[in-house]
């Protein structure tokens, strides 16, 4: 098992997204934005003093934080736009010797029913997306976000049984923050736990954030929350945890805090001291309920 996290909540340079790794003993990046644009976007003379910082560094990037099919994409978007994506991460993932990247499916069609949302488009796509990846040696993990997969454990689970091989990274506060799309209106918050019950057989890496729900905002994809370090939210994290360790996962724990810095909202600024410090506190955090659990407390 290896802990690791969206070091660009840390800062915004590769420097100092390598700074807060060391600071906390790590030796992993989940790379995601560098810069302010996703890794799989940055030029190709950015990329090159990304890969030599981390190579002198002798930091790694465990997994590829696409932004490839996620909240911000529609189905509806022509097909090409997800591939070139897709094209370019493949051969710098393969550069930095990286074989996971993260990628979701689509934005959630607001105006249609949850039996109405181009399931079998995505799911076309997703297969596409997932052999050209698998032809490259490499694995594709999809998250439950804001997507078509987050609409509930159910809509995953019709992922898993429509795109051969696919595999899962659970965020164990997306479930709270995400309406049950398998319930009737008006609907409930989901349960991460029960999420996470449902899918776990095929999760292989994991997100750490805690939050409490407050309220929908109808001016935004998501909706109003209060994160919190780990454990101290309504995401069941140390349930999870627990769980995970005692049926033998050995795979990478991820931090994404969202105290100083949400990737999805712009709004959220914070000093560059303040978001390092808050990021290093959360991977402490992070450790010490992994020393609890290990304990039996």
């Amino acid at each position: 098992m290896y802990l690791t996290g969206f070091a660009d909540e840390a800062a915004a340079d590769i420097a100092g997204q390598i700074r807060a790794t060391k600071a906390l003993g790590w030796s992993n990046i989940e790379a995601r934005n560098v810069g302010g644009s996703n890794i799989h976007n940055i030029s190709d003379a950015e990329f090159d003093k990304v890969c030599g910082a981390l190579n002198t560094a002798g930091v790694n990037v465990n997994c590829f934080g696409s932004t490839i099919a996620n909240w911000s994409r529609s189905v509806l978007d022509p097909f090409e736009e997800t591939l070139a994506e897709v094209e370019r991460a493949i051969p710098r993932m393969q550069r930095l010797g990286t074989t996971m990247v993260r990628m979701m499916s689509y934005a959630i069609l607001k105006d249609r029913a949850p039996d109405d949302q181009e399931q079998e488009e995505r799911f076309r796509r997703l297969r596409e997306m997932q052999q050209r990846f698998t032809d490259a040696g490499l694995t594709m993990v999809h998250e439950n976000c804001m997507n078509y997969g987050g609409m509930g454990w159910q809509f995953t689970l019709k992922l898993i049984e429509n795109v051969p091989g696919l595999k899962l990274v659970f965020d164990t506060a997306n479930p709270l923050n995400t309406a049950d799309y398998a319930k009737p209106e008006p609907r409930p918050r989901q349960s991460s736990w029960e999420f996470y019950e449902h899918v776990r057989e095929h999760v292989v890496y994991i997100h750490i954030k805690d939050a409490r729900f407050i309220e929908d905002d109808p001016d935004a994809i998501f909706p109003k929350s209060e994160f919190t370090l780990p454990g101290e939210g309504d995401g069941d994290v140390k349930r999870i945890l627990t769980d995970m360790l005692a049926r033998g996962y050995d795979g990478g724990i991820s931090i994404e805090p969202h105290l100083q810095v949400v990737f999805h909202d712009e709004s959220v600024e914070a000093k560059e001291e303040a978001r390092f410090n808050s990021y290093v506190e959360y991977g402490r955090r992070l450790e010490a309920l992994l020393a609890e659990i290990k304990q039996g407390n």
